[in-house]
């Protein structure tokens, strides 16, 4: 084994999915934006098409084209960046659905593929995409005459449910949009714990089908590092790049395969721990690019591999020692990595 074995638990993914639509009365969409935040967009699309999943989003048309490829003609797949400039032929002979954001882009939509389904994209106080409300009143009748599927905006702050900006949101967001008669949407993960108020037709959630914050559900990935090599250290000794530690004891370092090019970041050092079983290995020394040191010295034996994502530890926690969050732990896990996929 030369690499690391990144499993997916596919079962944990589509159960997660039907826990968070079992809050809600809303239909339940599924984000796999990021190749599904780095687990395999295909795979893990097909198993929730194949648990009831009908509507998906990507970020951009190139990731919907590559998802339509694996999942087929019959879901939805809509585009979050809308309707960029080159996105038409994409657009139109895949299905994609774009949620439009702009003045600019309801134009060359209506232009280029008239009649083609769109949705689209409010902001309501994010300021990242979508038409502000000005924009919004100026073409709201012609674009509602065209019959959009999808009106829906999205939460700055839903992962701090007493935020002030939630209420303000959703008020807003009421404003824009009330009476309608369109399909409505503003809760992802975060919001749909929020609760009904915020449901609306359809929820959006991303990060939750990982089970990962806010919604710790069950965890979706494993990842065990093996050992390349295995050494003793004398008192006084180092170890990485810099001399960045240097043992106290007389100690046995494992070298696993993995660094900051696999996502284990450098600020990580000093707080990553990995596993054998139920005992903590303590990364030691700097991160490099594609190695990391870890004291065994208490474990007793040389192990074969070092798990660092799995029951005692995951991608939220490690997301604490480098400063932040789980979605970016999850996301950043590196293309060297064998994937495995765990399905019943």
């Amino acid at each position: 084994m030369s690499t690391g074995t990144l499993t997916i638990d596919l079962d944990a993914i589509v159960a997660n999915w039907r826990a968070l639509a079992a809050m809600t009365r809303a239909e339940t969409a599924a984000v796999v934006k990021a190749d599904a935040y780095g687990t395999g967009a295909g795979r893990v699309a097909r198993a929730l098409a194949h648990a009831g999943c009908r509507r998906f989003f990507v970020a951009v048309a190139e990731e919907g084209a590559a998802l339509r490829e694996t999942v087929g003609p019959d879901v939805e797949i809509g585009v979050f960046s809308g309707h960029m400039r080159g996105d038409t032929d994409m657009i139109a002979d895949l299905g994609l659905t774009p949620m439009i954001n702009s003045l600019d882009q309801l134009t060359r939509h209506f232009e280029s593929l008239p009649g083609h389904p769109f949705g689209i994209q409010l902001d309501t106080g994010m300021n990242r995409l979508g038409m502000e409300w000005d924009e919004w009143a100026a073409v709201a009748e012609i674009a509602l005459s065209q019959r959009p599927v999808l009106v829906m905006s999205h939460l700055a702050c839903s992962d701090e449910p007493d935020h002030p900006m939630n209420p303000y949101q959703l008020d807003l967001f009421h404003q824009m949009t009330d009476g309608i008669g369109v399909p409505r949407s503003l809760a992802a993960t975060g919001g749909i714990l929020l609760g009904p108020d915020y449901h609306f037709d359809l929820v959006r959630p991303g990060i939750g089908l990982h089970g990962a914050a806010p919604y710790r559900g069950r965890p979706s990935v494993g990842l065990a590092l093996p050992v390349v090599q295995c050494r003793d250290l004398a008192p006084g000794e180092v170890a990485g790049y810099g001399n960045g530690w240097q043992a106290e004891r007389p100690s046995r370092i494992a070298t696993v395969s993995a660094g900051y090019a696999d996502g284990i970041f450098r600020a990580l050092a000093g707080h990553l721990v990995l596993w054998h079983g139920d005992t903590p290995c303590p990364a030691v020394g700097r991160i490099s690019m594609d190695l990391v040191t870890v004291d065994i010295t208490d474990l007793g034996e040389d192990p074969e591999a070092l798990t660092l994502i799995g029951p005692q530890q995951d991608v939220d926690e490690i997301a604490v020692g480098a400063g932040t969050l789980g979605y970016e732990i999850l996301t950043a896990l590196g293309a060297r990595y064998a994937r495995r996929y765990a399905s019943t």
